[in-house]
This record gives C-alpha cells, sequence and structure tokens, in this order.
C-alpha cells in the first residue's frame, strides 16, 4: 500500500509542456497533478498507447480535442471532468490570473519517452514542450 503528498515542485515537464507532480499508480494506471500557468497555452499532443482522464482542480480555461472526425473546445475549471481517448490530439490553455491546475489518471500508465507525438492545434504555444 501506499501513501503520499503532492509534490512541493515539479517532477518534469509534460510534453504538452505542462509542470507535472507523479503522482501514485498501479498496474492498470497512474496518476498526475498537472499545472499550467495562467495566460499560458499548452503544445498541442496526441498520445500512442495511453487514454487519459481528467479532473480540474483550480484555475480557468480552455481544452481543445480532436479525433480528427469529431472536434471539441470546453470550458474547464474546477469540478470539470474530461477524457482524452486514445488517438486524440489536445492542447488547453490557462485563463485568468491563476494556473489551471487538474490531476489526470492515465491508462495504462504512462510508458516513458516516445508516448507523446507533437501535433498541430487551433492556438500558438506559449510553453516549451518536455521529452516526448
Amino acid at each position: 500500500m501506499q501513501t503520499m503528498r503532492l509534490p512541493a515542485d515539479p517532477d518534469v515537464t509534460a510534453p504538452d509542456g505542462s509542470d507535472v507532480r507523479v503522482l501514485l499508480g498501479v498496474s492498470g494506471g497512474g496518476m498526475a497533478h498537472f499545472e499550467l500557468d495562467a495566460g499560458e497555452i499548452s503544445v498541442a499532443v496526441r498520445h500512442r498507447t495511453v487514454e487519459e482522464v481528467w479532473f480540474f482542480l483550480s484555475g480557468r480555461g480552455e481544452m481543445w480535442r480532436s479525433t480528427g472526425d469529431e472536434e471539441l473546445t470546453v470550458d474547464v475549471g474546477p469540478g470539470v471532468s474530461i477524457d482524452i481517448p486514445l488517438g486524440t490530439t489536445f492542447q488547453f490553455r490557462a485563463h485568468g490570473d491563476e494556473p489551471l491546475r487538474a490531476i489526470g489518471a492515465t491508462i495504462p500508465p504512462w510508458p516513458g519517452p516516445g508516448e507523446a507525438i507533437l501535433a498541430a492545434g487551433p492556438w500558438t504555444p506559449t510553453v516549451t514542450p518536455g521529452p516526448t
């Protein structure tokens, strides 16, 4: 059995450019805390093998998702949950004066380098991507 607290500092920069604090995981999936600073726009990415479910904790912003056949932009903030199905390209941005923060579950667990593919999104990114 595992127990942990949210790390004070990010563990890594995600391929989309957001700060990531790695949380606990099990054999079928893992969790992480994602944070995008106020006014920032992520890099659009698509995952090769994982799906994700996000739950937004604080801040306000928008999440764009595209499967190629379907495209959707939604407002996100505290209490909103979204999915990122396998093969979906996504990009998000933080509005207002506070960071956009979310918890994300990755299923199966994040496999490491080579998982993310940089893609084109609707907005010009303002952050630098982490390792793909």
